[in-house]
């Protein structure tokens, strides 16, 4: 009755119009087939994806969070039909949509541009989707019946392929429904490259391959519903003569290079994998002496004695300690938080050393209960209050699921629901908290009750679910918290290894086997998935060791491969076909620039040597020029995003004449002046900086340049020279400086 009240209005309306002679031209309403004017239309199952297609439902444009544009507000990507029905027939007394002659209809007029619109012409009047519509509003805007079947799965075919450098690829989508039904959506369906410079997709689904081999993906999603297709883009170059695989690590990585053609560089000599494990490891640069030793070493197992030496040591707790304090927001933000600062950066540095399981580690932070100094995790949850943030962190943080998006909407990109982000916050809906004598800090305790979380768009109330998983009904005694670590760790988990695996991959190699690290997803798939998969089950049946996971990498030879490119994996960017050199980090780099003048950053509150990569939390970057332009993290996040390892112009003008270098180069008990008094050979003194700084003998033409350069005079202001002592020290100065500026110095490669 509804609908035909609102057809006769419409039609008043236009005979009013025409009476008045304010209708002048009347466009033509499109040519259709006779099945096509004959099936029944469903906003949901046929408006929806136009809509969608069109892009009209995206965040830029009417599903901007906030109101949409002008007024006119739909769910994001068409995940909540049923609202956007209401918005589009009956909102504004239906003024978008004009039954009695559809083509006059405004959203029809703004869609192909016949009146003024923000976005643009989105549907041409010859295309199906204007057709579609327009057959829409002229059947009276229904919404459906109500029976028509749902959509199950998307699928894309091919859903992989092998496709040639600068080659093609069409690909088909087939929706297929609860009733059996299927339907060929390849020109609705939206199509998304994970990596554009590989690979391109247009509208229509056609994929272009471009110049760089390796694993490209492909995302087509069609109603919620979402379907990855891979390419293998090769390279044919022959693969031959390759190192004798150390562990399953090669052998994945060795078999993907044989099936794209990209021979790996050759094997990294004993200095550059001395150099690059030590950084990575212990995050410092080898000693003279270490490097010596190590040069002079007949062992046939060498380089796995330094492996394991290294992890035993302090620096390998300190390193990866100041990896996961900054990821689980251990900041000061006063002066009170200092005790709990450090209390939390011990906890985690000495789990670290004494190689406590990983999921072990993780269960003390998430059930953390007591004060900070009875139990440092609970220092977490002082920085973290919010249980949605609680959730969000961990999710990003330990399975590696950006769930942000799913409390407003239906995540773009993934299957999670506003019902499963509450679900998930539900875990965290029973943490109580009471004041202690110390100030700002709190008692946490399970504060019993049942578990629940409201889903504030529909009001229901939800009980605890572990992203789609059923973790059982918890009693109101039990703390849930418990239940989600049980489920975390349980071998069946498909996200927990996985995401600490591909995390510490993308330590070693700079690119993650899936990227970014921390957003694992199906539209997002690895590019070595067995490798990855390998690595998964590897680390569960350890027991989630994770100084036996860095063995493992850093034993492979793929990890020891040369940094140096040969003629045919220069453009490899995701293989591993060599190793990717990469910018030390902050801390890292201010410890080898200390160790190479010979003069220590002080910091406060600190014992005397304290290294950069010791330090507990974030306040020392604010006293430390050094720190804050090389980007060392604020731990205001869970990304690892927030630690820069770009370069810029600041970095280098700080390195090259800022007054804190210049202070190190001069010191009075700093290493150019040890140098200059020292009675050694000048050629002994010279090869001590070259193993320190590079760890390897300076080659002949760099140590004859540098004795030539330091047997030269120095003048003062007056153009006279200057005694031997003092000039001798000052091109020393020169050469330590010369050395810190260098990117074999700056780079772990």
């Amino acid at each position: 009755m509804a609908q035909f009240i609102r057809s006769m209005t419409n039609r008043f309306v236009l005979r009013v119009a025409v009476c008045l002679g304010l209708l002048v031209v009347l466009t033509s309403t499109p040519d259709v087939s006779a099945d096509q004017a004959a099936k029944p239309i469903s906003f949901e199952n046929d408006v929806v994806p136009v809509l969608t297609k069109a892009g009209c439902n995206t965040g830029s444009c009417h599903a901007k969070a906030g109101g949409g544009q002008k007024g006119f507000q739909l769910s994001m990507l068409g995940f909540e039909p049923r609202e956007d029905y209401e918005a589009l027939v009956k909102e504004a007394h239906g003024r978008r949509l004009f039954p009695a002659i559809p083509e006059r209809s405004l959203v029809l007029k703004k869609a192909c541009g016949e009146t003024p619109h923000g976005g643009g012409i989105r549907l041409a009047k010859n295309s199906e989707g204007y057709s579609l519509l327009h057959r829409w509003i002229e059947s009276g805007t229904p919404y459906g019946s109500g029976n028509e079947p749902k959509l199950q799965t998307i699928e894309v075919q091919p859903e992989r392929g092998l496709v040639q450098r600068h080659g093609q690829q069409q690909l088909t989508a087939i929706a297929r429904y609860s009733d059996g039904s299927e339907r060929d959506v390849t020109e609705l369906a939206l199509y998304e490259s994970n990596d554009e410079a590989m690979a391109d997709v247009s509208e229509s689904g056609l994929v272009q391959v471009e110049e760089i081999p390796g694993k490209v993906a492909i995302m087509v999603r069609y109603q919620g519903k979402v379907a990855v297709f891979t390419a293998a883009v090769p390279l044919g170059a022959p693969v031959e003569n390759l190192p004798e695989p150390s562990n399953f690590v090669d052998e994945h990585v060795f078999a993907n290079l044989k099936q794209i053609g990209v021979p790996p560089s050759a094997v990294c000599d004993d200095s550059t994998f001395l150099r690059r494990v030590t950084l990575d490891i212990a995050g410092r640069l080898p000693t003279p002496e270490e490097t010596t030793e190590f040069l002079a070493s007949t062992a046939a197992d060498k380089r796995d004695q330094v492996i394991d030496h290294l992890l035993r040591s302090p620096e390998y707790a300190d390193f990866f300690a100041g990896k996961w304090a900054p990821l689980l927001k251990n900041r000061r933000d006063d002066a009170a938080d200092i005790t709990s600062n450090f209390a939390f950066h011990a906890w985690i540095r000495d789990s670290l050393l004494a190689n406590v399981p990983y999921d072990q580690m993780v269960r003390e932070l998430l059930a953390a209960t007591g004060t900070i100094i009875g139990n440092p995790p609970v220092a977490w949850y002082k920085r973290v209050t919010d249980p949605k943030e609680q959730l969000e962190d961990i999710a990003q943080l330990f399975l590696g699921v950006r769930m942000q998006c799913a409390q407003c909407h239906h995540h773009p990109f993934e299957r999670w629901s506003q019902d499963d982000y509450y679900s998930f916050a539900a875990f965290f809906s029973r943490i109580g908290r009471k004041p202690t004598a110390t100030r700002g800090e709190d008692l946490i305790f399970h504060d019993r009750g049942l578990a629940t979380a409201t889903n504030v768009k529909t009001g229901e109330k939800l009980t605890p679910a572990a992203l789609g998983d059923d973790v059982g009904e918890i009693a109101p005694d039990e703390d849930p918290r418990l239940r989600l670590a049980d489920w975390m760790s349980s071998s069946g988990n498909p996200y927990f290894a996985k995401a600490l695996v591909n995390r510490y991959w993308k330590h070693f190699f700079k690119i993650g086997l899936i990227e970014p690290e921390d957003d694992i997803r199906d539209t997002n798939p690895p590019t070595n998935p067995e490798l990855l998969a390998a690595l998964e089950a590897h680390f569960i049946a350890s027991g989630f060791d994770l100084k036996d996971l860095i063995k493992v990498i850093t034993q492979s030879k793929t990890y020891q491969l040369s940094a140096q490119p040969n003629e045919h994996n220069l453009a490899d960017r995701q293989n591993y076909s060599r190793f990717y050199p990469r910018r030390l980090q902050a801390e890292v780099l201010l410890d080898s620039v200390d160790d190479l003048t010979g003069s220590p950053t002080s910091f406060a509150n600190l014992p005397p040597g304290t290294r950069a990569i010791a330090l507990p939390d974030n306040s020392y970057n604010n006293s430390s020029a050094f720190l804050q332009v090389f980007g060392r993290p604020n731990s205001q996040s869970v990304c690892e995003c927030e630690r820069v390892e770009s370069s810029s112009l600041a970095q280098s003008l700080h390195l090259l004449n800022s007054n804190e270098m210049k202070s190190k180069l001069a010191a009075g008990n700093g290493r150019a002046a040890q140098l200059a008094a020292s009675q050694e050979p000048l050629e002994d003194r010279i090869r001590g900086l070259y193993l320190l700084a590079f760890s390897r003998e300076p080659r002949p033409e760099e140590l004859q340049t540098a004795v030539a350069y330091l047997n030269e005079p120095v003048l003062d202001a007056a153009g006279n020279p200057m005694n031997p002592a003092q000039s001798t020290r000052e091109n020393f100065q020169d050469l330590i400086w010369a050395l810190l500026n260098a990117k074999e110095f700056l780079f772990n490669h």
